[in-house]
């Protein structure tokens, strides 16, 4: 998209001047834009959904007894009573449009896309109060890392439409929909959904475990250069700390981890719609590390686990930990200073992974408008063999408890 009546802004390194279109773009009225952009969502939905949910594996075929139903020790009243009291501040039309069943297929409807036509109450529409309340279950679930990573992916939301010709009407801080999955209870099966551009959090509760994976981030900018939130930043841990990594392991050891040098495009895999992909481990075993690099990897997991609250985020490490010696590192790119890339942590328990992306809506500043750069960055945590959105939990709950309906 080209950008007209804003000045140079420093990006990747460099400082470059977005370009000016010399013809107008055919004009398109809110009401056409929105009506395609529910058409493009909706052929989303069909396609993404035609598939019942499996989860994500190896080779096609679920390993069972990853995942049991089990006191954790650590409570999940603060996040409850915070659902609670949201739902309590909003109105009855938004709860209605915003609360749906814990086996809903409303879990798999997420999508990064700014354009993604989505369900649930925004902040946008929200009064003060509301706005506030609908924060405060987000700090009851996430940590306060956590929390500051998704205020202020919002907060560049608001910057990408400062610089994309102030289109408030498509970016923003506030357009972030909450819905709300069953009832919150002490002991039943519910959960919450945040859903928005760069920003999806799904947490699912079973009396005191947690599962909060399909679990994405991203922006575009990652830094803001300019406007009312200049010199926000997002991601950058986990580039620098991911690059270290890298840099960390012997020629031998990098052989096996780089699957290739060469980066022309974006490469996260279990995106939206992704749910069952059938991904081969690759890459470098942790098994075959020294303990100084393994201890680096599982404080590099521990970046992306550290989002959650702080007590259900060790609960999720003990796990990790437990399944370390299966677990493998992979790289695509180069390696250097400036260096476009992505990286893949992936066992039976967690996946995730690292792009640089090829730019979507600022074309205009990159210096190639078709190569990745370090402005736009997606990260995506997944927890294979049928635990995104605590399915497995919740197929084991239905089969202690027959009187549940599941799945319909």
């Amino acid at each position: 998209m080209l950008v007209a009546g804003c000045s140079a802004v420093f990006l990747g390194g460099v400082w470059l001047q977005p370009v000016v279109s010399s013809q107008a773009p055919e004009q398109e009225t809110h009401a056409q834009r929105a009506e395609r952009f529910r058409q493009m969502s909706a052929n989303f939905e069909k396609t993404g959904l035609a598939t019942p949910f499996k989860g994500i594996t190896a080779n096609g075929q679920i390993e069972t007894g990853l995942f049991a139903i089990r006191s954790t020790g650590v409570s999940t009243e603060p996040v409850r009573k915070a659902a609670e009291a949201f739902l309590a501040s909003i109105s009855k039309a938004q709860r209605d449009k915003s609360t749906f069943g814990v086996d809903d297929p409303e879990w798999r409807k997420w999508m990064n896309q700014d354009f993604y036509a989505r369900q649930g109450v925004s902040f946008l529409e929200m009064t003060d109060a509301q706005r506030e309340s609908g924060i405060a279950l987000l700090r009851a679930g996430l940590s306060a890392k956590g929390l500051k990573q998704t205020r202020d992916i919002m907060r560049l939301n608001h910057t990408l439409g400062e610089m994309d010709h102030d289109d408030f009407d498509r970016y923003g801080e506030w357009r972030y929909h909450v819905t709300v999955m069953g009832q919150p209870s002490a002991t039943e099966p519910w959960g919450w959904q945040l859903d928005g551009h760069h920003a999806i959090i799904n947490y699912f509760v079973l009396g005191d475990q947690v599962v909060m994976t399909p679990f994405f981030a991203g922006s575009e900018p990652v830094v803001a250069p300019m406007g009312k939130y200049k010199g926000t930043s997002v991601l950058q841990d986990e580039q620098n700390r991911g690059l270290a990594m890298i840099r960390a392991l012997s020629d031998t050891q990098r052989a096996k981890a780089i699957l290739t040098s060469s980066k022309t495009g974006n490469l996260n895999l279990t995106e939206a719609w992704k749910d069952n992909v059938v991904l081969d481990y690759a890459g470098l075993r942790v098994a075959d590390m020294t303990d100084a690099q393994r201890k680096q990897l599982v404080d590099l997991i521990a970046l992306y686990i550290d989002n959650m609250d702080d007590g259900h985020a060790r609960v999720k490490m003990d796990d990790v930990r437990r399944h370390l010696d299966k677990t493998w590192f992979a790289w695509m790119g180069k390696t250097d200073d400036g260096a476009v890339f992505y990286y893949r942590i992936h066992s039976p328990v967690i996946l995730i992974e690292f792009d640089h992306q090829v730019p979507a809506n600022l074309k205009a500043y990159a210096k190639d408008p078709n190569a990745p750069n370090p402005q736009h960055i997606h990260v995506v945590v997944r927890t294979p063999n049928g635990n995104d959105y605590g399915k497995d939990l919740l197929r084991q709950h239905y089969l202690q408890h027959p009187h549940a309906t599941a799945g319909q």
